[in-house]
């Protein structure tokens, strides 16, 4: 069976759909060597019951000259002599001495040594230096081979491979460059990147070798499959992509370079390779994460261009990988209609050098005109449904209400006790971690496992204790998520929740952190008796944490003590004012079950200052699959407030069955106080 391209790359071709012939890892079966691993590549963060403080580039430097070490200052890390190499290799073949190959993140102080691949945390090479521990200096800290299995799938994909122009029907060569879009890219281009075609998996094969050439270490394939009548791109990595780290293209780099464009597809790094002639990068997982174990690689260029994509998601990504890199070197490619991918410009005949020489600068001064914000207030204007955020799948009226889910605000989020918050917010946040939005959760309130095991059931949209067979197959689905727990259980320090959440952006490229609940860290503060004044300092390091790193934090609160008979208002939230009024959105889970018995559940947005839209709508609780998502066919209708003193405004209805009330909206930026919506009878 075929079916037609749509979307994903320029051109219409036939594809065929996924058949029985494909493996588990979307190889073919003769490929596909056993059932599925499950490797458990994402770890927790590092517990912290007793405070660690984190290093600083200035205690590295200290240390550094403490001992008689040797140093220079880089862009993101510390260069110096590494102790896991032999005086012999600090030479090269003349005689001469090397460069420093030891690196040092001056953010994590996590070490690699690019002549012996020695690698560590900063207590492993205080260690070494200090000369304890077993054995370090002799390189017990080498980064871990390959698995076996692995190396043997990877060395057998790669030997049944073949380069395009090798194929021996021309028309399927054809017919692969046209399913990429490689139609302009020369054979030449393709034999320099080493880059081959999978003839039984209809996939490019991208190589990953080690530095220095020490041999095959992984594969990326991009291959197509079929869902429905649709046909998506997808990639497959071994090893799994929490172990995959290449830079696509690094072989081909010389230390004479002092510049470098990063890209997010390796088909993009083909097409600026072959029109410019300068070196180019391929970052392994996309805009989704910048590694910071690929820092010391990118340590030898000066200006760094960093062009990700044609939409809003990839300049934002670009914007926080320039952090990364240090601002001051990297400039950034902004999207538009005559700047699109590198790849889409190749295609559509473009000149590709003279779209890097617009690239913007990632760091100024200062700003003190329009001048330098009208390109960024364009972009927004012109991509609306981008600038909103992240939509909601699972939420369709959250969507109409809040637009979307946006980095660097702070939305806070209460309802009375027993309501479900924690349900709900946990279906809350896995809706937009299903969509690649990188998730911290910090759950203070129940264990890990426990929320795991909702969040699962959420998943899954059932109850795996009545399948406990498609556990496995769920458990790698719901593995791959760009989800990260924190292991705080009980009261904890702010300063240490914090450090932890910074902590994590920077390694895991975190876009959204979860804090369930604020009352848990009031108790580790000793600022003050007062415990207003205590929360309104924690409320004020998470509204600078989510400005400063661009990184939306939902902060779960607990209301006041209010009569059962009251709905709860802005007002309800525990503490003073402060934490409406630093909130860019206020989300209330009313429930009225706990006053009138059988009853219902409904989400009220009381504040929303990106565009002013504020109402309420049901909520349906599936217990079997612990979702609030609401059913297609439910009668539940979205109601929009009008003010703080005016009534919930209805147009007449159509008569007809079904038909949704019209309700009026309002754009006001303080929390109204809306008369109590009557949700026991639905709208008609």
């Amino acid at each position: 069976m075929w079916v037609l391209l749509r979307s994903g790359y320029p051109l219409r071709i036939l594809l065929p759909l996924r058949g029985p012939w494909m493996g588990w890892r979307g190889l073919p079966r003769s490929l596909s060597l056993g059932p599925p691993r499950r490797r458990y590549r994402k770890e927790a963060l590092a517990p912290l019951e007793v405070p660690v403080l984190p290093v600083t580039a200035t205690e590295i430097r200290q240390y550094l000259r403490a001992h008689g070490i040797p140093f220079q200052d880089g862009h993101s890390c510390v260069r110096a002599p590494s102790p896991f190499v032999g005086a012999s290799k600090l030479k090269d073949e003349t005689g001469a001495a090397t460069s420093f190959s030891l690196f040092i993140d001056k953010t994590t102080g996590r070490f690699l040594c690019m002549t012996s691949l020695a690698e560590g945390s900063w207590e492993d090479f205080q260690a070494s230096v200090e000369g304890r521990g077993d054995g370090a200096r002799e390189g017990v800290l080498l980064s871990d081979a390959p698995e076996a299995e692995d190396s043997e799938e990877v060395q057998r994909i790669w030997d049944r491979a073949v380069p395009l122009w090798e194929l021996p029907e021309p028309e399927e060569a054809q017919l692969a460059r046209v399913m990429f879009g490689l139609t302009k890219v020369t054979d030449d281009t393709l034999k320099r990147f080493s880059v081959r075609y999978l003839r039984p998996a209809h996939s490019l094969v991208f190589p990953w070798f080690s530095p220095g050439g020490l041999g095959l270490r992984g594969l990326k394939l991009l291959g197509a499959e079929g869902q429905g009548n649709r046909v998506h791109y997808v990639e497959t990595t071994i090893p799994q992509p929490g172990a995959f780290h290449n830079l696509f293209g690094l072989p081909l780099i010389s230390r004479r370079d002092i510049e470098v464009v990063l890209t997010s597809r390796e088909l993009d790094s083909l097409a600026l390779s072959q029109s410019t002639g300068l070196p180019t990068l391929a970052l392994p997982r996309g805009t989704a994460c910048l590694p910071p174990a690929l820092l010391p690689y990118l340590e030898q260029f000066r200006r760094i261009v960093l062009w990700l994509g044609d939409d809003l998601r990839s300049w934002e990504a670009a914007k926080l990988f320039a952090r990364k890199l240090n601002p001051k070197r990297c400039s950034l490619v902004r999207p538009g209609d005559q700047q699109p991918s590198p790849l889409e410009a190749l295609n559509q005949g473009l000149n590709l050098s003279r779209i890097l020489r617009t690239a913007l600068p990632a760091w100024h001064k200062s700003i003190v005109s329009f001048r330098q914000l009208r390109e960024e207030v364009l972009g927004e204007l012109s991509n609306v449904e981008q600038a909103a955020g992240v939509r909601w799948s699972r939420f369709p009226d959250l969507n109409r209400l809040l637009k979307g889910h946006r980095k660097g605000e702070l939305t806070v989020f209460t309802g009375p006790t027993g309501s479900g918050k924690t349900t709900f917010i946990s279906e809350y946040a896995l809706d937009l971690c299903t969509q690649g939005v990188n998730t911290l959760w910090g759950s203070f309130e129940i264990s890990n496992v426990r929320l795991a095991r909702v969040m699962l059931t959420q998943f899954a949209v059932g109850r795996l204790e009545e399948q406990l067979d498609k556990y496995d197959e769920w458990a790698d689905r719901f593995e791959d998520l760009p989800l990260y727990f924190m292991t705080f259980h009980g009261q904890q320090s702010i300063r240490t929740v914090i450090d932890t959440m910074q902590h994590a952006v920077y390694v895991y490229d975190i876009c959204h952190v979860v804090i369930d609940n604020l009352q848990f860290m009031m108790g580790h503060e000793q600022l003050s008796t007062d415990r207003i004044a205590a929360q309104d300092y924690i409320i004020g390091a998470f509204r600078k944490f989510a400005t400063d790193s661009s990184c939306h934090v939902t902060l779960v609160i607990h209301p006041r003590k209010e009569d059962d008979d009251k709905e709860l208002q802005t007002a309800s939230i525990f503490g003073s004012a402060k934490a409406s009024q630093e909130a860019d959105n206020v989300l209330i889970l009313q429930d009225r079950r706990l006053v009138t018995g059988p009853g219902k559940r409904y989400l009220q947005v009381s504040k929303n200052r990106f565009d002013g839209d504020v109402g309420v709508f049901p909520l349906e609780f599936n217990k079997s699959s612990l979702t609030f998502s609401i059913p297609p066919k439910s009668k539940a209708r979205l109601k929009k407030i009008k003010d703080d003193n005016g009534l919930v405004a209805k147009k007449p209805s159509s008569g007809k069955k079904g038909a949704v009330p019209q309700i009026s909206e309002t754009h006001s930026d303080q929390a109204p106080n809306p008369n109590k919506p009557d949700l026991s009878k639905p709208s008609r």
